[in-house]
């Protein structure tokens, strides 16, 4: 009987599974490989809540094979050669991989081609298994991609998606393959003291939870930053739990204005892969340049630090930062609203925001993370490079009654209403009381810096 090995990366699920689909088919005995590259680790990108948050995604992988009959092989070290390891254990003929989009993932694609080729096997890998659209199939006419989102979501939006498939029955692992013990989140540290679970159960029942219960609301509610309307599946997309095209089809039958701006976040997603699939510098490099000379030394480095730790002065601010080192996770409002405020207000090179949300976002994808970063930043696709986003009026807005900032700075619980979002005003013994900060900078000094930085003063 012929062998497949199929390699896990960002797909870590069961249902809607293309390349697992594939290598079934037949009645092949299949290898499922998840190789711990040890290269990630170096460059940085093993953060500890994502670490954490994987280790449960292959624990519950795992656990579904077995239910079928099967089990998750695990490995460590460079992924090339231990795929070609694993395929000569098993003497497989093939290895099933899905589509990435960053230059690493390309590059591990080209390299893990041509060794297998040497050895007379083949990879196969696998379209729409992250994405609904494949980056590079829509494209405009005089470029290789979309600049803009609103006429890539035209073509988008007339796409039809390939259609979905369960999980499989069976899956028959040979027995010779060895395995490495499955992490466990218990083993790291440093880790946000709320951190979600993973696995696709997990993501499964959040999905069916929200679309039974969230959707509806979601185009009017998704902004109210108190309420916490969003659907929080990012991680579970980003692991690749849930199936973009999946969600695509499920939410399109929940129907309603709802469904449609949660769709249309999706799409957002898509935007991005086939942005970074064309120009992989982006996720270092600005996609447009605005010749900024952003701010360093002493004074930007105290700013920065303020930043992180929630204590800038500007309740707004640091209600999303503080949420995200608690949960891992911010919400969208959240993270444009502290991304604006980095890189407008403070005018601090974006790259060291987006290396920040990195190193806590359970979601941290480099696609959506660093090209948000760059259209906050102006610096990407925004067709507004030069917008501003005023934590005030922001919080105002988002937060009218302040309950957000209450939840997460608890130091500003005694004011009432939106007085929340200006302390400052406060005076004497009042002020006095209330162990907070005053700003970091004057709105009206942070914007005319950056008008000037720009050119716009």
């Amino acid at each position: 009987m012929n062998v497949s090995v199929v390699l896990f990366t960002a797909d870590l699920r069961l249902h809607d599974h293309p390349p697992l689909r594939a290598a079934l088919d037949g009645s092949r005995e299949v290898v499922p490989l998840f190789v711990r590259d040890r290269s990630v680790d170096g460059a940085g990108f093993a953060a500890p809540n994502r670490l954490a948050f994987l280790a449960d995604c292959l624990a519950d992988l795992d656990a579904g094979l077995r239910e079928r009959g099967g089990r998750l092989v695990v490995r460590s070290g460079d992924v090339v050669e231990e795929v070609c390891r694993v395929a000569v254990e098993a003497d497989a003929d093939e290895v099933h991989l899905a589509a990435d989009v960053s230059r690493f993932a390309r590059s591990r694609e080209a390299r893990l081609r041509r060794a297998l080729e040497e050895e007379g096997r083949r990879l196969l890998v696998h379209d729409t298994v992250t994405t609904v659209v494949p980056p590079g199939e829509l494209t405009p006419a005089a470029s290789d991609h979309f600049a803009v989102f609103t006429p890539y979501f035209r073509h988008w939006a007339r796409w039809e998606p390939r259609g979905t498939f369960g999980a499989p029955r069976a899956v028959r692992v040979p027995d010779r393959i060895g395995s490495e013990p499955l992490p466990s989140r218990e083993q790291l540290s440093g880790l946000s003291p709320a951190l979600p679970a993973g696995g696709e159960r997990e993501g499964r029942g959040r999905l069916t939870a929200w679309l039974r219960s969230g959707v509806r609301d979601y185009a009017d509610r998704h902004d109210d930053l108190s309420g916490d309307a969003t659907s929080r599946l990012s991680p579970h997309l980003h692991f690749g739990t849930l199936s973009p095209v999946e969600l695509v089809h499920r939410a399109r039958r929940a129907g309603g204005p709802g469904a449609e701006a949660f769709v249309r976040q999706l799409a957002w997603r898509d935007f991005h892969r086939q942005v970074l699939a064309a120009r992989p510098e982006a996720a270092g490099s600005d996609y447009r340049t605005r010749h900024d000379r952003w701010r360093s030394g002493r004074s930007a480095h105290d700013d920065i630090g303020a930043w992180r730790a929630g204590r800038t002065g500007y309740p707004i601010v640091d209600a999303a930062m503080r949420q995200l080192a608690h949960e891992g996770w911010m919400h969208n409002r959240g993270r444009l609203l502290t991304a604006s405020f980095l890189t407008k207000t403070l005018y601090v090179d974006w790259r060291v925001g987006a290396r920040h949300f990195l190193e806590l976002l359970v979601d941290g994808d480099l696609a959506n993370n660093q090209l948000n970063w760059q259209w906050t930043a102006g610096t990407g696709t925004d067709t507004r490079p030069n917008r501003v986003l005023n934590p005030v009026a922001q919080g105002k807005r988002y937060d009218p009654d302040g309950a957000y900032v209450r939840r997460w700075v608890p130091e500003l619980r005694g004011l009432a209403g939106a007085a929340v979002h200006e302390p400052w005003k406060l005076r004497g013994l009042d002020r006095a009381a209330v162990d907070y900060p005053d700003p970091v900078v004057e709105l009206s000094e942070g914007l005319d810096r950056f008008r000037r930085a720009r050119g716009r003063d």
